[in-house]
């Protein structure tokens, strides 16, 4: 169990919580919830002890598994280790032993310590360490071929993969994972999730992920209003108890209003008068009913809205023997397809298996982001009055340096009213000043949301959107979700979220191998066909 005693943080004039005191059971799968900024990952920080809490007391096992979030920290280890290092006291007793039987020679005392050293690899299972530490790695498709290579070897997925395993490695009391499906695919996911749902100790997780949260947890650790708040439920379930408490508070507080402005009235109307005793009872009356006073809550809901400026044909594109190659590896080949107008369709995929590289080919030939490079084979036919809205995976580079927010936007309708762009900046979160940020401060968030400006003020009719809820948190991914689900034009989406996945989803198509399958019907439909395979 990990418990927490009167905590508090604060930044200057910011609460993020004031005199927390909670607890967290075993055997329980906690999520950790709040809006950007409310506090999540510096509480993350008190229950690991990488941070000391400015008042208050927090108490931790002794074995915590946690998610290291430095992709370099163990860049010069072997992947293996890098796992095994989840368990410290296995790990600084195995360093130590092999340091002594290193030694030239080996004194009496020596000899007694590499005894003891014996037993405390034997109590943490070392000698099964690591097969047990390739079982993890296999889980979360870290290929055999890999386990013995350096972390510097690695692409930067399968290193947080890799960080993963070692969190889980050893049996932790407690597991504090901050964001552990980031840079996962579906199949990962699916394996984490299962995984966790076996798990026996303490569980916290952060997390954007709604489904994954609705999934996994049992209860539900809000920060907001300055303080922590556990429901019990996944992530759903907090935001219906949550909502119905703050609307039966507000509801109560209308009523004391309406009572205390009537015997107000009447201490107004009789406090001079022979009623003394009435109006001293009156008087005491209001003092009981003071309303509740109600915090103001954190959370921040962006506005997205999709439009068109004009439809797009009937058939919006068409694809005709696309092949794409990386070197020797190829990973699109011979692909067909004929898209019609509104079809959403869903692009699936491990991670690798080429869904970017196909988003990039069938931009190859579109209008504004014709690329002819990443064509190299076929033809991409875009269709009449095809006007397209990207937002890319990897964002480096395609805000460019040196100007504000507001400069940048507005290159993208030059005619277009400086309020009109402000107003924008405002539905998605950027305030006040914001506008003028410069661009090259821009967080991976506002980077994300910036995109999404662009999108709604070129107002396309064919969306192609690789990964955009990678840097949202859940409020912005939920508006997200009802921004597609509303758009009338075509939309082609790769998307871990999946959520995002059953709700929007019309049309799926499954990269692997270099070929696609395309299925003409929903993601839930799809998962049914494939079970019903198997």
């Amino acid at each position: 169990m990990i418990s927490v005693s009167n905590v508090s943080m604060r930044y200057g004039s910011k609460i993020l919580f004031e005199e927390v005191t909670t607890a967290f059971s075993a055997g329980r799968r906690y999520g950790l919830t709040g809006p950007n900024g409310a506090g999540k990952s510096t509480f993350m920080k008190l229950l690991t002890g990488e941070l000391v809490p400015q008042k208050g007391t927090v108490a931790r096992p002794e074995k915590l598994g946690v998610l290291r979030q430095d992709q370099f920290a163990f860049d010069r280890f072997r992947v293996l280790d890098t796992v095994i290092m989840g368990n410290a006291r296995l790990w600084q007793a195995l360093e130590e032993r092999e340091r002594l039987y290193a030694a030239e020679s080996m004194t009496e005392a020596d000899g007694m310590r590499l005894g003891e050293l014996e037993g405390i690899v034997g109590e943490e299972d070392g000698y099964s360490a690591e097969s047990d530490a390739a079982i993890l790695l296999q889980g979360l498709d870290i290929p055999d071929e890999l386990h013995t290579r350096t972390m510097a070897e690695l692409q930067g997925g399968q290193k947080v993969r890799v960080l993963l395993a070692q969190a889980l490695f050893g049996h932790p009391a407690a597991l504090l994972l901050d964001e552990p499906t980031n840079h996962l695919d579906l199949e990962s996911i699916s394996w984490l999730r299962e995984f966790l749902l076996r798990y026996d100790g303490t569980l916290i997780v952060i997390s954007h992920d709604r489904h994954f949260l609705n999934a996994v947890c049992t209860h539900t650790a809000d920060i907001d209003y300055e303080t922590i708040i556990t429901y019990t439920g996944g992530y759903d379930d907090m935001v219906l108890a949550k909502t119905q408490t703050r609307s039966r508070i507000e509801s109560e507080n209308e009523q004391r209003e309406k009572k205390i402005a009537q015997l107000n009235d009447f201490i107004a109307r009789f406090h001079a008068g022979t009623r003394a005793s009435q109006v001293t009872s009156r008087r005491k009356e209001v003092e009981r009913l003071q309303t509740t006073e109600l915090a103001r809550s954190n959370i921040q809901r962006p506005y997205i809205r999709f439009t068109m400026n004009r439809p797009s044909g009937r058939t919006p594109l068409e694809c005709e023997g696309v092949t794409k190659t990386y070197g020797h590896l190829r990973v699109l080949e011979g692909f067909d397809a004929r898209i019609n107008r509104g079809d959403r369709i869903i692009l699936l995929g491990r991670n690798g298996a080429g869904k970017t590289t196909l988003l990039k080919t069938l931009l190859a030939d579109a209008p504004g982001y014709a690329s002819p490079a990443d064509l190299d084979g076929g033809t991409v036919r875009w269709g009449h009055e095809v006007s397209i809205g990207y937002f890319p995976q990897d964002h480096t580079g395609v805000i460019e340096k040196g100007m504000t927010v507001v400069e940048w936007l507005h290159r993208f309708d030059p005619e277009a009213a400086r309020q009109d762009i402000h107003g924008l900046l405002g539905q998605m979160l950027f305030s006040g000043d914001d506008g003028y940020k410069p661009t090259e401060a821009l967080s991976g968030g506002e980077t994300a949301r910036l995109l999404f400006c662009r999108i709604m003020l070129q107002k396309p009719n064919v969306l192609l959107l690789d990964e955009p809820t990678n840097h949202l948190d859940l409020e912005s991914i939920n508006a997200l979700n009802i921004a597609l689900q509303k758009f009338e034009g075509t939309i082609l989406i790769a998307t871990h979220d999946q959520d995002v996945m059953e709700e929007v989803g019309t049309r799926v198509w499954h990269v692997r191998d270099g070929q696609v399958d395309d299925f003409k019907g929903t993601f839930e439909e799809y998962q049914g066909e494939a079970r019903a395979a198997l």
